[in-house]
């Protein structure tokens, strides 16, 4: 487990913080095609594996919205934020897929709290995250995240 804090007063000191980096997740077929079936986004390079293996990548490879959603798994392994009642995503600054993420992948985050700011009941953190896959040359995924923590 990563960092925990109990309550705003401690998650404004880790401001400007390096976070760590989470554990390795795989992304298999069956989480992609379970992704495919949430969102309605069935294009053949997703989840076609006969067809994709043919395609420019050589392989299915993850929606960039899949790798995106698993920010959320990955970030709570690296900071637990207790003695608040409310946790929200609050929303994205930027985000950037410079890689696809194969079918077999590994893939893990590595984040720093950018900035802690009090908002009307609580505060807003900015992560910087960046998304990594196993012996890739890009990252998969490179984001700004905003997330709100309320007393």
């Amino acid at each position: 487990m990563g960092i925990t804090v109990n309550g705003l007063d401690e998650l404004k000191k880790l401001a400007g913080s390096d976070l760590g980096t989470s554990e390795w997740i795989e992304v298999t077929q069956e989480r992609i095609d379970t992704f495919a079936d949430a969102t309605g986004d069935h294009q053949w390079i997703h989840v076609d594996p006969e067809k994709a293996a043919t395609g420019p990548f050589g392989a299915p490879i993850a929606h960039g919205y899949l790798t995106l959603s698993l920010f959320i798994p990955l970030f709570t392994e690296l900071l637990d934020v207790q003695g608040v009642t409310t946790k929200v995503n609050y929303g994205l600054n930027k985000v950037r897929f410079p890689a696809p993420v194969k079918v077999g992948s590994r893939i893990r985050l590595v984040g720093k709290l950018a900035e802690v700011e009090e908002v009307p009941g609580g505060v807003q953190i900015s992560v910087d995250g960046t998304i990594e896959i196993e012996g890739g040359a890009k990252p998969a995924a490179v984001l700004q995240s905003l997330s709100r923590f309320y007393a």
